[in-house]
């Protein structure tokens, strides 16, 4: 997730400039390692690296706004990529400045860092992440622990994934953060990174939004996301949903209007997506079960301009046999922007009135939603 996380900050184009520009210093000492032990910051611009003198190193910079940066430690002294390094931990750039201490690494739970209220937000959060945090080991434990019968067993995956969803409860755990702190930047970033967890939905980040402080809401961060939220209350369940009309692989025109007078999941998906191709055993169930009862389905493919040879196989592999449509332009897929979708496996379900009834209803939530509205 972090991963995930850093790698949107530092290709974003939101992080443009907004603001009087901050001075930040990062120093600290790790032991008493020396060359070629190389410590490294990943932060807004290129990195920056320091080689260790007995331990001791400082970085010195700007950054446009309070930034999430990653220090990392490569005792080998080269690093092409964050990721790359074992050992490594996050700090905010903020004007306060930040030290890092440890007796001899940067392993989780070895260094000790001390700054501004930034930091202090940060290690908070991370306190709150601790138990999904242990809980996703005991999981990830429990299923290496499984018999083979076991692990073959969809009920048995059905009942630990209804046990424990980590993307639900690192999802709840920011939501919680970002109540509790509404004038931390801290939790404006929190709010960027809820949509890797989860579909944004006005419903929830809405109010979350609305909430923050007129500093954060008023950073360019924070209007492009004030954007966002404005676009999403035109797809919020009750608003009409959205018209559009693209072509099947054989080069039939196909609109959402088509489908007025019945129910329609308008399913975002592609070839290339695995937990797309992981949802489609359940959706086929639910298509053949509900067909015939004023259901019916419209796949929109996000596959890329080559891709359209595999979206055919995948559309033929998966038995998928109601109507598919792309424009084959991956996420720019007119579609896609029109509602707004940043990741995928998604999906509206639209009533009969053509008005947005629920959201990325996944599994057997779509069953059992379809089950009470087509009693």
């Amino acid at each position: 997730m972090k991963k995930t996380l850093l790698a949107l900050l530092l290709t974003t184009p939101l992080l443009a400039p907004a603001q009087k520009p901050i001075s930040y210093t990062v120093s600290g000492k790790i032991g008493n390692l020396n060359a070629p032990a190389t410590i490294y910051l990943f932060g807004p611009g290129a990195p920056d690296s320091v080689v260790l003198k007995n331990g001791a190193f400082e970085f010195k910079g700007t950054t446009e706004m309070p930034f999430p940066a990653d220090i990392a430690l490569q005792r080998t002294g080269k690093l092409k990529k964050v990721f790359d390094a074992k050992e490594r931990l996050r700090v905010y750039l903020e004007p306060t400045p930040v030290v890092i201490t440890s007796a001899d690494s940067l392993l989780e739970g070895r260094a000790k860092v001390a700054g501004g209220p930034l930091n202090a937000d940060e290690q908070k959060l991370g306190a709150a992440m601790q138990a999904v945090i242990e809980k996703s080991r005991a999981f990830r434990a429990e299923a290496g622990n499984a018999t083979e019968a076991q692990r073959k067993d969809p009920a048995v995956s059905a009942r630990r994934q209804a046990n424990f969803d980590a993307t639900k409860e690192y999802a709840q755990v920011y939501t919680r953060f970002i109540r509790e702190n509404p004038n931390s930047w801290v939790s404006l970033y929190g709010l960027w990174t809820l949509q890797m967890l989860e579909t944004p939905q006005y419903a929830t980040v809405g109010p979350l939004y609305n909430a923050l402080s007129p500093e954060l809401k008023n950073s360019r961060m924070g209007r492009d996301y004030g954007d966002m939220v404005d676009k999403l209350t035109a797809l919020a369940i009750g608003s009409p949903a959205p018209g559009f009309t693209q072509n099947t692989p054989e080069g039939k025109s196909v609109s959402l209007a088509d489908y007025r007078g019945k129910y329609v999941l308008v399913d975002f998906w592609a070839s290339w997506c695995g937990p797309c191709r992981a949802e489609s055993p359940a959706i086929a169930k639910v298509y053949q079960q509900y067909k015939g009862r004023n259901f019916d389905i419209l796949s929109v493919s996000l596959d890329k301009p080559d891709g359209r040879a595999k979206w055919l196989k995948a559309i033929a592999d998966d038995h998928l046999p109601w109507a598919q449509v792309s424009d084959l332009r991956g996420f720019n897929n007119e579609v896609a922007r029109l509602y707004g979708v940043r990741g995928i496996p998604q999906n509206y379900l639209i009533g009969p009135d053509g008005k947005i009834v629920a959201i990325n209803l996944k599994g057997e939530t779509l069953g059992t939603t379809l089950a009470q509205l087509l009693k």
